[in-house]
């Protein structure tokens, strides 16, 4: 597992299969017409789902490049910000019985930030103890 996180790691294609299926899972869930969409009555459900679904996408985009480069991690936050927005554009505009809400790109961007962080942190352990 810690061979995820090395610079010259071998796992970077699995890394990278990896990570577009997520981001496809992302597409799936979020363009499912609200009729879909299971009754859940817990506060905010939505807002940690969104939380959830972007900080894996950029801890797992960021293992296709396992780098220390805040550039990098500036264009994953960028990108999830972006993929965001689109989803809840098009949720707004043709996905039925679903809606255009800009706290959930809140929630996305924060779950970025938050699969960043902990990338790094893991990446600069295991650079650090494994040599």
């Amino acid at each position: 597992m810690t061979g995820f996180f090395k610079n010259n790691s071998h796992h970077t294609k699995r890394a990278r299969i990896l990570a577009m299926l997520w981001t496809l899972l992302i597409l799936f869930l979020c363009f499912l017409p609200g009729k879909d969409l299971p009754e859940v009555n817990v506060p905010l459900i939505d807002k940690w789902a969104h939380v959830i679904l972007f900080g894996v996408f950029t801890f797992l985009w960021h293992g296709t490049v396992p780098t220390r480069s805040y550039s990098y991690k500036i264009i994953l936050l960028a990108a999830a910000v972006f993929l965001g927005g689109l989803v809840e554009y098009v949720q707004g505009h043709y996905v039925p019985q679903r809606s255009q809400d800009m706290m959930d790109v809140l929630a996305d961007s924060i779950g970025g930030i938050l699969g960043i962080i902990i990338y790094t942190a893991i990446y600069a352990r295991v650079n650090r103890t494994v040599k």
